[in-house]
């Protein structure tokens, strides 16, 4: 029996241990023991709660029994039985009032916390703004939503009505597309020159009909036109005239293009026959064929670049006298415009346009020594260099200098023969007087041969050389001449040539040929000069010499009729 009552009290004891064990968990569990309010002052605390020996006691109780409990740490536990066992029953209630005390301290001093945190932070409020701003939210998404929709109609409705419009104006990167270029072919160059020449034609009739009223091929329709333009010109409705013509001329042209037959030019248009296109051409023929294109071609690039050239050497002062006039012009113009009210200067020039066209411009075509001197416009642009007359004129002051310099001290070639320049022994070669010097467009002369027809030898036949042409003669140096005078050169007088044309040496090859046949008393068949590179210049050339010194020798026949 005692042996039973004797372990029950050690199971009882064990009991309290462990419930000791916890409330020490629990004490430690918050902020440290002197940081926690008296029993007195917590409003939860009873009367007999409230007595100031038993927290004190039990403070340094609790300590006392930590200590003599564990003194080894918390991994020794053979004492603390059997001093726990020697405690009286008070003391232990003792310390179990006072753990309690501790954790209901601990209570409210967490519920305070709590409650402190709560204040703070406002949860409750917090909580009515959340849900304020989701009622917001959600009627923010509602709204967004239906004015999408009705955002996306409008949207829809734009730019089904401009959209085409805007994807014009979206920025896309240039695309270097290169252009396939066409294979020459002689079918397709001679159907875009008659397409160039059919596109130019009513630029040229209308170029023509002006031309032709300014020069009063029709009288009565000159002078209906000055009376209109003059009155027009008085009264300020030039413009409004000239736009009046225009829709004029397109009503014109729509009833032509409805079928309508008017006939509205002042010089009539002469239709020039069509020739229909071959299907079939031989070779001579299409070679023929692409050199006439490209020589109508050639002619008309001409053209252009001499315009071109004029305009860009009368602004970069080639001609200073020339550009000095158009710079005087321009200032006078300029203070004149600042000066004069915009009316007046619009009625002066009106006035002076329709003079200087219908008048002046009518006697400097009808007195062509009075255009030569006071036509200020023609006789700047007649005069303003190309290109190529700046190169020749440049070319001839250095051959000038040269010559002067040369014919103080002279410089022999190996042969012997006095060669400065092509023009320094020109007289020698040719058994000619000085003043005898070749043209300026054959300067370096034409590199051509020399068919004689007379001499049967092979080495006589075809001479290889250059062809000069000066004010009185013809001349041929052969390239295989040695001597300073040959007989291998030929001269011949201009005046003595019977007749001057062009000629094809070999009728197989295609092409009007590249020779000129000269006739002369001097020799029985025509002398030919062949394989010209150059042959329409030299024809022309010697063309034009030719027909100056026929005009002259008649002039002179003329005014000495004995002689």
């Amino acid at each position: 029996l005692r042996v039973a009552t004797r372990h029950v009290k050690i199971k009882t004891q064990i009991s309290v241990l462990n419930m000791l064990k916890r409330l020490d968990k629990i004490r430690f569990r918050g902020p440290k023991r002197d940081e926690f309010l008296d029993p007195a002052e917590s409003p939860n605390a009873s009367d007999s709660e409230c007595n100031d020996d038993v927290p004190v006691k039990h403070r340094s109780s609790i300590k006392e029994t930590e200590e003599q409990r564990d003194p080894a740490g918390s991994g020794t536990m053979s004492a603390a039985p059997i001093q726990d066992y020697k405690m009286s029953d008070a003391d232990r209630l003792n310390e179990v009032k006072g753990h309690l005390e501790i954790a209901l301290l601990e209570k409210h001093f967490l519920q305070e916390e709590l409650r402190k945190l709560r204040e703070e932070t406002n949860v409750e409020t917090l909580k009515q703004e959340l849900e304020k701003e989701k009622s917001k939210r959600v009627d923010l998404e509602q709204k967004m939503n239906e004015i999408l929709r009705s955002s996306s109609r409008l949207w829809k409705w734009l730019y089904e009505r401009f959209g085409v419009y805007i994807e014009d104006f979206r920025f896309q990167p240039e695309e270097n597309t290169v252009e396939t270029e066409e294979p020459l072919s002689a079918k397709r160059l001679t159907e875009n020159m008659r397409r160039l020449k059919r596109g130019a034609k009513p630029v040229t009739n209308f170029m023509r009909n002006l031309s032709a009223l300014s020069s009063c091929h029709s009288v009565y329709t000159s002078a209906i036109a000055f009376i209109i333009y003059m009155n027009a010109a008085w009264h300020g409705w030039v413009i409004p005239m000239f736009l009046f013509l225009a829709i004029l001329r397109l009503s014109l042209n729509y009833l032509i293009a409805k079928g309508w037959r008017i006939q509205w030019s002042i010089v009539p248009e002469v239709s020039e026959p069509v020739e229909p296109p071959k299907e079939d051409l031989t070779v001579s023929e299409k070679f023929q064929l692409v050199l006439d294109v490209a020589q109508k071609a050639q002619n008309l690039f001409g053209k252009m670049a001499d315009v071109l050239e004029k305009i860009k050497n009368l602004f970069m002062w080639v001609q200073p006298e020339i550009t000095q006039k158009l710079y005087v012009g321009l200032w006078v113009a300029f203070i004149t415009s600042c000066l004069l009210p915009y009316k007046l200067l619009g009625f002066m020039i009106g006035v002076y346009a329709g003079i200087k066209f219908f008048i002046i411009d009518f006697i400097f075509k009808s007195c062509p020594k009075l255009r030569d001197k006071y036509d200020t416009p023609y006789i700047v642009w007649t005069n303003l260099p190309t290109d190529p007359q700046l190169k020749e004129r440049n070319n001839a002051t250095l051959s000038r200098r040269v010559s002067e310099t040369v014919c103080i001290c002279p410089l022999i070639d190996e042969s012997g023969r006095a060669y400065n320049t092509k023009r320094g022994p020109f007289h020698e070669v040719f058994n000619l007087s000085e003043n005898e010097r070749p043209l300026p467009v054959c300067e370096n002369g034409w590199r051509c041969c020399l068919i004689n027809r007379d001499r049967k030898m092979p080495t006589d036949y075809i001479r290889n050389g250059v062809l000069y042409v000066t004010e009185n003669y013809l001349c041929f140096e052969s390239s295989s001449s040695r001597a300073t005078s040959s007989k291998k050169n030929k001269v011949i007088k201009l005046q003595d040539i019977t007749d001057i044309q062009k000629y094809k040496v070999l009728s197989v090859l295609p092409g009007s040929g590249m020779g000129i046949s000269i006739t002369a008393p001097s020799t029985l068949k025509p002398l030919v000069f062949g394989a010209m590179i150059h042959r329409d210049e030299a024809f022309d050339a010697i063309q034009t010499q030719y027909m100056k010194i026929l005009n002259s020798t008649a002039a002179t026949t003329v005014t000495n009729p004995e002689t």
